[in-house]
């Protein structure tokens, strides 16, 4: 009863989890070649176009695995690389990564990913849509090359829109640090965390979309203007290292003055509570000698009423404010009491 029960969860946990990562295999055809995008894909579905394009085995490998490496490999008759880029729907925190591989030849680009970069998605989609003519005209009539500039592109201004985003936390950061009611620690550490793990994507994009620039040529003599398309990606990825550059440098000097500004909030705390226990310590002393079975004056062995009933009262209380009041006046005029 038991191992039927748990079969019957086991198959439809596989059911929900098969729903949930859709295999999509797009084909659209170019003028001059065709482009395959492969979502999810399994083993086989890879290893067909392998065959098919004589694709290195060692890239079939690294393609279907969920984190490899940036790496480019160029053969005689087309390249693979390798890049990596934030998902746009990723909250701050969260390390992972999404992964693109690209095939390119003169005749083909095959572009292989888990369906998480939502830029190329809506790109496929609106090559597969006949009502977005002009954009299929512009992405399909010309190259191989031109479509990849044309993705990386897409991706690549997705990363700029997320190192944007990294300011406005900047801005609101700012803020917290110099608010004593907010806590920012947690903050500061997820950010800067957020900061260097863009910094990581972006510096290896910077080098690879270079080299992708030089292979590219080969495939797409035709198209003059395709290094200067490149150069354009390149002008925004150096813009997003030097936006994540200042931002760490910035998040460095919010780091920074939020614990010197704990230390200080800290240190007045500990401020007050010592100036507290100081006056206290004169009232603390009577009390403990009248509290022992002493002869003391009011104490045991007399009881003074000259100041009425409670004259031993009298006296603790005015024997224990005397050097309290002395000691805040001295600490006052040795500037540890402010205003």
């Amino acid at each position: 009863m038991k191992k039927g029960f748990l079969a019957n969860r086991l198959r439809s946990s596989r059911k929900s989890a098969d729903i949930s990562i859709e295999s999509k295999i797009e084909t659209i055809e170019g003028k001059n070649f065709v482009w395959i995008d492969l979502q999810n894909p399994d083993r086989s579905d890879v290893e067909k176009l392998a065959e098919k394009y004589n694709f290195n085995a060692l890239n079939i490998e690294d393609c279907m695995t969920k984190f490899e490496l940036p790496k480019l490999d160029s053969y005689d008759d087309h390249f693979f690389v390798i890049l990596h880029f934030p998902p746009l729907s990723q909250k701050m925190g969260v390390s992972k990564n999404s992964q693109l591989s690209i095939f390119v030849g003169k005749d083909f680009l095959v572009t292989v990913h888990q369906g998480d970069l939502k830029p190329l998605v809506d790109l496929v989609d609106k090559c597969k849509n006949d009502s977005e003519q002009q954009i299929r005209n512009k992405l399909l009539e010309k190259s191989s090359g031109l479509l990849l500039h044309e993705i990386i592109d897409v991706l690549v201004d997705d990363l700029l829109h997320t190192s944007r985003k990294i300011i406005a936390n900047l801005d609101e950061i700012e803020d917290r640090v110099f608010d004593e009611t907010k806590p920012v620690a947690r903050s500061i550490a997820l950010l800067r965390r957020e900061i260097n793990r863009l910094r990581r994507i972006a510096n290896p994009l910077k080098k690879f979309v270079l080299e992708i620039a030089k292979q590219v040529k080969r495939f797409s003599e035709e198209d003059e203007q395709l290094g200067l398309y490149y150069d354009d990606v390149i002008d925004h990825i150096e813009k997003v290292i030097e936006t994540l550059e200042e931002s760490r440098e910035t998040m460095e000097i919010y780091k920074d003055t939020d614990f010197v500004l704990s230390s200080e909030k800290t240190n007045k705390v500990l401020g007050v509570l010592t100036i507290i226990f100081t006056l206290a310590i004169p009232s603390t002393v009577i009390g403990t000698f009248y509290g022992m079975n002493v002869s003391l004056p009011g104490g045991i062995g007399g009881n003074a009423v000259f100041l009425g009933p409670f004259t031993t009262f009298i006296i603790i209380i005015i024997a224990s404010a005397i050097p309290a009041i002395l000691m805040f006046v001295y600490f006052k005029k040795l500037g540890w009491i402010s205003e």
